[in-house]
């Protein structure tokens, strides 16, 4: 049996192929002239249907994302309340403060953030000017995910491979709302394209040139959303060495370039946070000394790994080790488990599969054959992502998982496009039963985990799969000419078992609004914490008022989802520095958003970041820099605000509430407690 057949090789330059005839007139096949014909058309070497598709997916994609945006609303209210400040302060802008007044930031990079806060400045702030940027990130990386896929692999992969991306529950909830991620895998996304195409380029300047985009690209994704952009380069650096068609000097130089460019690329912002002067810059939330690198280093780099550095989750979150709010156990199985399975996990067993099958159908082919190159590129991106966020001890949400959606459909399309090339073959035709047949059994039981979501479908993937696997492998045992015929039926089936339960929970998520830090793809499940990423519950499960998402998220909490007409007023009638201090992040965006002003959110996210301290408290208010203190505490919930409340009785914000409370008068404004810190009592 040869290994060899149909594996695509290092492209060389060719004649041009002869014009066709049509089969009615005989007369040549020209290029169009016009644009509106070139545009449906593309070019004489494309497919007739190949640009109809694209343009297919395209629309499609942008109506799914793009239809009803606006019932999101403000989403995560902790960056929606960034990007308000950044309309109205650039200093806020460049360094993404919380707060117009920039006294802490965010606890991430800024860079989705000047995407979001530009729009609000050329449009006006809203929840459309905010989130139509998002939604066309998504339509971006289809196109740049197919554009890559194709280059390897052909149009059809290139197709079924932006498809699948689109349709990735995960993808389609993350590209609807306003959190970094949408952003984050548009970088990676383009960083991949630029990659393909430098190595088809590797001998010349051009090459050069498509790394060190690379590099760049994965810069942008850093400043994103800072070290999950960069678990692709494992994947980026071995594809380089094993498929670019150069000597070792030149590979090497080329990870040179990119290596270089990509830290060029973030350094400069690193220099600049951390050299300016701290008195006139907010706050580098989630650090603990207040700077930018040891943000990279701690809470969000190694924290999020090891745990601890303000991190929980995994074994250690609330809830313990089931916790679905934060990924659950960490195990081989995580992305199966509860939390992330229904979000990313439609279409994993088959990608799995297909990669195995591929790189053994290609283990003799030259060192340059582009379809392993493809398939070690998407499969090592899709490895690497899903260990490490299996792994990981610290704060981890299913959403996350959108940063593995590239990986998984390039893989599933170069190794499902490459098995059924060779489907007269045993291998490839018993990987494409087993391919389906995982598929199959593994949507059923997600279809199974939300019972009362679409009963029916789960009988129409089981059939359709059956269908599809006995008439593949009938294929083994007979060359009758009815099994020919039965193409069709079996790609119909096929479609229906792999692409059934995921456009469902696609289509839900579209139609679906969610709000707080931490949504989740697809109906609930039943098993999560609602706003911590559980899912969102059904209709008649929901506190009165409360946002699908559940129970407002952690949108504001202590203050409710929403704030009273009372609270705003008083706080838009305020001309100080912040119109009001609370504990908590959450709870200052909530008062942020309501009110238009700047509120001071002592603690950040945690309500456990140092900052202020009771000194530097106490000093903002003898200068007139703060008019209100709003209590945390009142409203239930969890109390601060942020994922720590107050953080326990020596935390900086206990110390603050105390102080206030034995020096100020409590007022009680539209249900919420509030201290004017102007009146002293004493």
């Amino acid at each position: 049996m040869t290994t060899t057949t149909d594996l695509r090789t290092v492209p060389r330059p060719g004649p041009r192929p002869a014009p066709r005839r049509s089969g009615r007139t005989g007369a040549r096949h020209a290029q169009p002239s016009r644009p509106l014909s070139r545009l449906w058309r593309g070019s004489l070497e494309a497919p007739r249907w190949e640009r109809p598709a694209l343009l297919a997916l395209l629309v499609g994609t942008a109506l799914l994302y793009l239809v009803d945006l606006g019932a999101t609303g403000m989403g995560n209210t902790f960056y929606a309340a960034a990007v308000q400040a950044g309309t109205q302060s650039w200093e806020a802008l460049l360094f993404g403060s919380l707060d117009s007044s920039n006294f802490i930031t965010v606890d991430k990079p800024p860079a989705s953030l000047w995407v979001m806060a530009l729009s609000g400045r050329i449009f006006g702030f809203n929840a459309w000017s905010m989130l139509v940027p998002e939604a066309l990130m998504g339509v971006a990386s289809v196109a740049l995910l197919r554009a890559a896929v194709r280059r390897w692999a052909g149009p059809g992969a290139g197709l079924i491979a932006g498809t699948a991306l689109a349709l990735t529950p995960v993808a389609v909830l993350m590209f609807r709302f306003n959190n970094p991620d949408a952003m984050l895998v548009l970088c990676m996304t383009a960083a991949a394209y630029a990659a393909v195409r430098a190595i088809d380029a590797a001998a010349t300047r051009a090459g050069v040139r498509w790394i060190v985009l690379t590099g760049a690209l994965l810069g942008l994704g850093f400043l994103t959303k800072m070290l999950q952009a960069w678990l692709v380069v494992p994947a980026f650096v071995l594809v380089i060495v094993l498929a670019a068609a150069v000597t070792w000097r030149r590979r090497l130089l080329l990870l040179v370039a990119g290596l270089g460019a990509m830290l060029a690329s973030v350094a400069w912002y690193v220099l600049l946070v951390d050299l300016w002067p701290t008195s006139s810059r907010p706050y580098i939330g989630g650090s603990t000394d207040n700077s930018f690198l040891d943000l990279v280093l701690g809470y969000n780099g190694l924290g999020r790994i090891f745990g601890g550095e303000g991190n929980a989750g995994g074994n250690a979150g609330p809830g313990g080790g089931g916790n679905t709010g934060f990924g659950g156990s960490t195990g081989i199985t995580r992305m199966f488990n509860e939390s992330f399975g229904s979000q990313i996990s439609w279409l994993l067993p088959a990608a799995l599969i297909v990669l195995v099958a591929g790189l053994w159908l290609t283990r003799r082919a030259p060192r340059t054959d582009r379809t392993r190159a493809a398939l070690v590129l998407w499969g090592g991106w899709l490895l690497v992502n899903g260990l490490v966020f299996s792994f990981m001890n610290g704060t981890v949400h299913a959403y996350y998982s959108v940063a593995m959606a590239p990986g998984l459909a390039g893989t599933l399309a170069v190794g499902g496009a490459l098995l059924w090339r060779r489907r007269e073959e045993l291998l490839p035709r018993l990987a494409l039963a087993a391919a389906l047949g995982a598929t199959t059994a593994w949507s059923v039981v997600l279809l199974r985990r939300t019972p009362d979501f679409l009963p029916w479908l789960r009988w129409v993937v089981a059939i359709a799969g059956a269908v599809a696997v006995l008439l593949v492998l009938a294929g083994l045992v007979t060359r009758r000419t009815w099994t020919r015929r039965a193409l069709p039926v079996v790609l119909l089936a096929a479609l229906l078992a792999g692409a059934g339960g995921t456009v469902a929970y696609a289509a839900d998520t579209a139609t679906t609004a969610h709000s707080g830090p931490v949504p989740s793809a697809g109906p609930s499940t039943g098993n999560g914490m609602g706003g911590f990423g559980g899912g969102t519950p059904p209709a008649g499960q929901r506190p009165a008022g409360a946002p699908q998402g559940g129970a407002g998220g952690m949108g504001g909490l202590g203050l409710g989802s929403t704030t009273s007409a009372a609270v705003t007023s008083l706080l838009q009638s305020s001309d100080t520095r912040w119109s009001a201090a609370v504990i908590g992040s959450q709870s200052a965006a909530t008062l942020e958003l309501s009110s238009g002003t700047a509120v001071m959110a002592i603690g950040g996210f945690s309500g456990t970041d140092t900052a202020p301290t009771l000194a530097q408290f106490q000093a903002l208010v003898a200068a007139g820099d703060v008019h209100y203190f709003i209590s945390s505490g009142d409203g239930g919930g969890m109390g601060g605000g942020g994922m720590g409340g107050q953080g326990g009785s020596d935390s900086v914000g206990s110390q603050i509430t105390t102080w206030v409370k034995a020096h100020y008068t409590a007022t009680t404004i539209g249900g919420t407690t509030v201290y004017d810190l102007t009146q002293p009592t004493s």
